[in-house]
């Protein structure tokens, strides 16, 4: 079973859930901004996936459900049971380990590449995707590499974009599981009226993500395989 943490209503597993249904598991969303409980106990759990939110990792009197969520991920990384983090995802992961979230130098929205280290090129997770990963960003925090971890990535704006705890805990600050409607969703919740971008900004990034949308979905793909492996290989 895959269990996904869904952080807020807008930030879903997208494109993550119905490929690891197509690959026979069962994926169960535990939805923390609607009150579901996170489970003590890891059994049964195949990998765990905990998905973005505007919320930062230190604000647990605001969202309780962070502080249950950061002993879980803990458990995790004990048992060694996969992880994939996504933006606030990763920046869990990397409270967990022990690591700082700081603000990143720039805030960053929209599509740009991420360029992956000697390290990340060699990863399992992104073998395959090339040199350069075409991602969508929306996020201002930026973790700190764990004194256990292992950077994979970066970007021009964000030195930290990827990283790994261990054989199986990852961390990705950057988005490949987003569609359309999640850049609607989110720019319509998220991007202030009154900045001075915001107009066209919406049709800019709709009009990128159909440029690049072939692209983008089966770099996405490449690395569900490839985490879809490292789950496998865990479970043998």
């Amino acid at each position: 079973m895959i269990l996904v943490l869904q952080q807020i209503d807008i930030e879903g597993p997208e494109t993550l859930k119905p490929f690891f249904e197509k690959n026979g598991f069962e994926v169960e969303i535990l939805r923390l901004y609607d009150g579901d409980r996170i489970p003590f106990s890891v059994d049964g759990v195949d990998a765990v996936i905990a998905l973005g939110g505007p919320m930062n990792v230190y604000e647990e009197d605001k969202h309780p459900f962070l502080k249950d969520e950061d002993a879980f991920i803990r458990r995790v990384l004990e048992r060694k049971i996969p992880y994939l983090g996504i933006c606030l995802g990763s920046q869990l992961l990397a409270k967990a380990a022990d690591a700082a979230v700081v603000k990143s130098s720039r805030k960053e929205i929209g599509f740009a590449p991420v360029s992956l280290s000697r390290d990340g090129a060699n990863d399992p997770l992104f073998a395959g995707v090339g040199e350069d990963v075409e991602a969508f960003h929306w996020h201002e925090d930026m973790w700190q590499v764990p004194d256990n971890g292992v950077l994979l990535a970066s970007s021009h704006d964000c030195p930290h974009q990827a990283f790994r705890v261990g054989d199986n805990a990852y961390g990705l600050q950057f988005h490949v599981e987003i569609t359309d409607r999640s850049i609607r969703d989110w720019f319509d919740r998220y991007f202030q009226k009154d900045e001075p971008s915001a107009a066209g900004r919406k049709e800019e990034m709709l009009g990128d993500y159909t440029r690049i949308k072939e692209t983008f979905h089966q770099t996405a793909d490449t690395i569900y395989n490839n985490f879809l492996k490292i789950i496998n290989n865990q479970s043998v």
